[in-house]
């Protein structure tokens, strides 16, 4: 049997050591994590009396948090690093950490001894978080089978396992389906409009393949400058096309998601008929703060109810400069980013590509850092531990000398690391019988990487996306619990996990915030008032067209795991694609055309935890700025919102509690009261005058 000195994934006393992690060392480890967890779980079982916290729940948490940190460690890589022999070594454990998991949430032993501990005069006596945490250990033995009749237990098993290998197979297909296609250019009339530094990085790309000319791929810092800045129509539109069919039925067939789809519905519903529930919807629902989906459908639509007159209002302005100023009769989907831009330009005088020259990379961080040390008091330093890739930074977080904890940084798009940008926990602060462990965080983002000696710069989106995982990051670091299943980002109900990240985001349109992270690339000259100026006049540019896309998100994602029937087996790709045209007669005002396979790339949903819970976004989004309003009240007239009062109370009262209080309580703590959209509306522009 390996040790933890032959395989470094058994190693967990230290960081991972990702110089040594091989994907020959997953297989031997996780499955003695998980013979170690099936022994234990057998002994504790098997124990006559009563259970108590420390001779039943701790070591019970302790073994699990090796395997949870050991399997996350090959997660991590599978999506940073998914190389060939990575994607194998995680999809060749991948049914059997399915299945263990599965089977402990079954085991009927093990939830016999969860509520004899629940039922115990020992109980009453034990701290409230402690007992929140039991009591979600029963609510998820409920959903997870335990409760059910012990013929159906092996058919619910498979359920889960497939849908961890599906969930999988969509993400990979759709990275691959990415990946997969280039557009080569040799004609410079062609590049018209695109800017320089995405120039500099498709020429280096296509000479990387030893072609001439320029080559522009899928991945995100390659086509957003297409979409958004290159005259030539023709280029817009082949890409735009590429982009919205991958992983769909006109490429590869092998790299189609719309079978996984109509397979994973099908299985999400016969899990949740099993349980008792009329539709997946409702399962979703039981660990978020909304109590039904129509109480989320009745918020989506009165939201919608509001922002549509300003999408129409933006997409009429958007159309008539388009006929009036660029010669376009019929604007088209691959048309909306570039008129955008040129509309943008015209009505504030600057681009984003301009605005652009004042975030490079170095510079960026600083500010992040500092708005973070100003409102926690909190000092963020370089420090050193073996990485995953030479791009990767590792940081320590600390106050007074005391370590709180580390992160990661992975910022620059790679074709071997997944779309999108998250951050995940590769270790969670808990106290364990052998000593406090302090956190670890992963935040992983895909932006332009350094061209031509000069640092990546940054868009202020790609700015706000920085700050919003950050965020993430900051609620698992500051935590203070020391309960693994509540500290951080733990047990904090899935519909208010994105109000620290979004409520950082705000302070990405604050001067002395911007003032202080912004440095041109050439000249290093910090941003220009004149141009903040213009920024902020332009903050809510077609805020009505970006509120109604995701509201039509989240209403396609609650209705298709709430309304669609999939009591008959697969759903028909026809059917999924028949709601959500639905959907965007209800709330759309630009309506992709009929070749287009959205679903087949809505990772967030099909390969991500979001399932039923996409409207968690605009959810939090109303925590989030009335959370930022207090700032906003405690800064009036100072010249800053860098409060560090109200920074401390936000800590103390939202990031450091995390989940051991209901998120509802939390904010009630931090804000003295309900939460409003008042401010969500106030922010996004749509109050009307």
């Amino acid at each position: 049997m390996e040790s933890a000195m032959s395989n470094p994934l058994l190693n967990l006393a230290a960081l991972p050591d990702f110089d040594a992690i091989r994907p020959k060392h997953v297989a031997p480890a996780i499955r003695r994590l998980i013979d170690d967890n099936r022994a234990l779980i057998a002994e504790l079982t098997a124990r006559p009396g009563t259970p108590d916290w420390d001779g039943f729940v701790v070591p019970l948490t302790e073994a699990g948090e090796r395997l949870g940190r050991a399997w996350g460690v090959v997660g991590h890589l599978h999506s940073v690093h998914d190389v060939p022999e990575w994607r194998e070594a995680y999809n060749e454990l991948l049914p059997e950490i399915s299945r263990f998991y599965a089977e402990v949430g079954q085991n009927l032993a093990l939830f016999a001894r969860y509520k004899a501990l629940a039922e115990s005069p020992a109980f009453a006596a034990l701290p409230p978080v402690r007992r929140r945490i039991v009591e979600h250990e029963l609510r998820d033995f409920r959903l997870s089978g335990a409760e059910l009749a012990e013929e159906l237990k092996p058919r619910f098993q498979a359920i889960q396992e497939e849908q961890s290998q599906l969930a999988a197979k969509f993400s990979e297909n759709l990275l691959d389906a990415t990946n997969a296609h280039a557009e080569y250019v040799e004609d410079t009339a062609t590049l018209a409009g695109i800017p320089a530094d995405a120039l500099e990085a498709a020429r280096a790309a296509a000479e990387a393949e030893g072609k001439a000319g320029w080559k522009f791929t899928l991945q995100m810092p390659s086509y957003l400058p297409v979409l958004q800045y290159a005259d030539d129509r023709e280029l817009r539109a082949r890409m735009y096309r590429a982009y919205a069919t991958r992983a769909a039925e006109s490429g590869p067939a092998e790299w189609d998601n719309g079978p996984l789809i109509g397979r994973i519905l099908a299985l999400r519903d016969e899990e949740a008929r099993m349980l008792g529930y009329r539709n997946f919807a409702e399962v979703s629902l039981v660990p978020k703060m909304a109590d039904s989906p129509a109480q989320v459908l009745d918020f989506l639509r009165e939201l919608a109810a509001k922002a549509k007159p300003f999408a129409e209002r933006d997409l009429a302005e958007l159309r008539a400069f388009a006929r009036d100023e660029l010669g376009l009769d019929d604007l088209q989907p691959w048309d909306v980013a570039w008129a955008s831009e040129k509309l943008r330009e015209r009505r504030y005088a600057y681009s984003d590509q301009e605005v652009k020259q004042y975030f490079p990379e170095p510079k960026v961080l600083d500010g992040l850092f500092g708005v973070i040390r100003a409102l926690y008091g909190v000092d963020i330093l370089p420090d050193e531990a073996p990485r995953w890739h030479p791009d990767v930074r590792f940081f320590r977080i600390e106050r007074d000398g005391e370590t709180l904890g580390h992160f990661y940084l992975d910022l620059h798009a790679r074709s071997t690391k997944r779309g999108g940008a998250w951050m995940d926990s590769a270790r969670s602060r808990h106290r364990a019988p052998d000593g406090l462990s302090t956190p670890v965080a992963y935040l992983v983002c895909n932006f332009p990487g350094p061209v031509g000696g000069k640092p990546a710069t940054f868009t202020h989106d790609d700015v706000l996306t920085l700050f919003h995982e950050a965020g993430h990051g900051l609620h698992h670091l500051l935590t203070r619990v020391d309960e693994l299943a509540v500290s951080g980002i733990h047990g904090v109900e899935w519909d208010a996990v994105e109000l620290p990240s979004q409520f950082m985001e705000n302070f990405c349109w604050e001067w002395d915030v911007l003032s202080a992270m912004t440095a041109h690339v050439d000249t290093g000259e910090p941003l220009p008032r004149a141009l903040y100026d213009k920024m902020i006049a332009a903050k809510n540019f077609q805020s009505g067209l970006q509120t109604v896309r995701q509201l039509e998100f989240s209403l396609f994602d609650l209705r298709l795991h709430g309304e669609v029937d999939a009591s008959a087996g697969p759903v028909p790709f026809d059917a999924v694609l028949k709601l959500l045209d639905e959907v965007r007669r209800e709330v759309a005002v630009i309506v992709p055309p009929a070749w287009h396979r959205f679903p087949n790339s809505f990772s967030h949903i099909f390969a991500g935890g979001y399932a039923a819970g996409y409207y968690s976004y605009k959810w939090a989004e109303v925590l989030s700025a009335d959370a930022f309003a207090a700032f906003e009240e405690a800064g009036a007239g100072r010249g800053s919102l860098l409060d560090p009062e109200t920074g401390q109370r936000f800590w103390r009262e939202i990031l450091a509690v995390g989940g051991s209080r209901p998120a509802l309580e939390s904010f009630k703590a931090f804000r003295g009261r309900e939460p409003s959209v008042d401010a969500l509306l106030r922010h996004s522009g749509m109050v009307q005058a």
